[in-house]
């Protein structure tokens, strides 16, 4: 059976901070610039979400998209848009919510939600010009 890798892109916005606790106030504005900003920053950023799989002979999918757009809205955007990444997102919390942190927090949330297919790589668009990938472990 051939194995198939399809994707699906999801939109949020959601506001942070970029601070290390561990560094004085001058050395995460040097660090972070105007990412530091105490009274946060957001972003409007795009996911996608690749998952991998054997094409089920009934339906010709190797994932139905419109339950990968489910499962990932309902895991994670649900939890993320309009939201404050620092404050109201629980697997961000005590996180630098960097997009390297974030896309492999999100990793961690989707990876045993999407069985039986796998998850196989997120691409994290922070602008329209910047995303950080990640394959998993």
């Amino acid at each position: 059976m051939p194995r198939v890798t399809v994707t699906r892109r999801l939109t949020f916005n959601a506001a942070h901070r970029l601070h290390n606790p561990e560094l004085s106030d001058s050395e995460n504005r040097s660090l972070f610039g105007p990412c530091n900003n105490a009274n946060w920053h957001g972003h409007n950023n795009r996911l996608d979400v690749s998952v991998t799989g054997d094409i089920e002979t009934k339906s010709g999918y190797v994932m139905d998209l419109k339950k990968l757009r489910d499962v990932v809205e309902e895991h994670l955007v649900d939890k993320m848009d309009h939201r404050n990444l620092n404050i109201d997102v629980d697997f961000m919390q005590g996180i630098n919510p960097t997009a390297e942190n974030l896309v492999v927090a999100c990793w961690n949330v989707l990876a045993p939600v999407v069985r039986p297919a796998r998850l196989t790589r997120l691409r994290l668009w922070e602008t329209d010009n910047n995303y950080v990938e990640y394959e998993g472990p």
